[in-house]
């Protein structure tokens, strides 16, 4: 479960700074688990309960990254204001051309495009490794921010979970939202 336009406490960033997005490194591994920790405390983006240590959280980025798949990063200055990541939506075979996608955000970040910066970008990289289908499984259907960022990428609606999660007292829907990529279904993939 993925996807929250999360938030948690950045410093201060400089008016003038620009915005890059690039691959994530193991240095940035403390930044994502601060936005992370952020999110799994205070938002339903993620069903997770417990904060992941930063041991998992480096776990977690370099096994990302040792399937050639994209963990990218979108900084302010010294500042990572987000990040996106793809990973293998099951791990049977047959289902090695799609993906879901999962983007959190800091709280300086909200609002200012970055997430739909990440997806878009996240979309390219996988498309160019031969993925042809992303999927979005979004933690409760009143994340409009995410629903709304991937909508704006071009992912439609494809069903919902009611009730599939309690967290913070209450029950929470998972919306499932997709995306082709590349050639999508109109022809055979070819594995990397």
């Amino acid at each position: 479960m993925n996807h929250a336009v999360a938030s948690s406490a950045a410093p201060a960033l400089a008016p003038s700074t620009a915005l890059t997005l690039r691959p994530s490194t193991a240095a940035d591994v403390p930044a994502i688990a601060r936005i992370y920790g952020h999110a799994v405390l205070h938002g339903t983006g993620t069903f997770e309960t417990e904060v992941p240590g930063l041991e998992e959280m480096a776990r977690r980025h370099d096994d990302v990254l040792a399937k050639g798949l994209p963990w990218l990063v979108a900084e302010e200055g010294p500042v990572i204001l987000g990040y996106a990541y793809a990973n293998p939506f099951r791990p049977r075979l047959a289902y090695r051309f799609c993906l879901e996608d999962s983007i959190y955000l800091d709280e300086a970040a909200r609002g200012r495009g970055v997430g739909r910066l990440l997806l878009a970008e996240l979309i390219a990289r996988c498309e160019a490794r031969g993925a042809r289908r992303m999927l979005a499984v979004i933690g409760d259907s009143a994340n409009s921010a995410s629903i709304g960022v991937h909508a704006a990428c071009g992912f439609e609606p494809c069903g919902r979970f009611d009730q599939a999660g309690w967290k913070f007292g209450r029950w929470l829907d998972v919306v499932l939202m997709q995306r082709s990529l590349g050639a999508g279904s109109t022809a055979a993939p070819v594995d990397v």
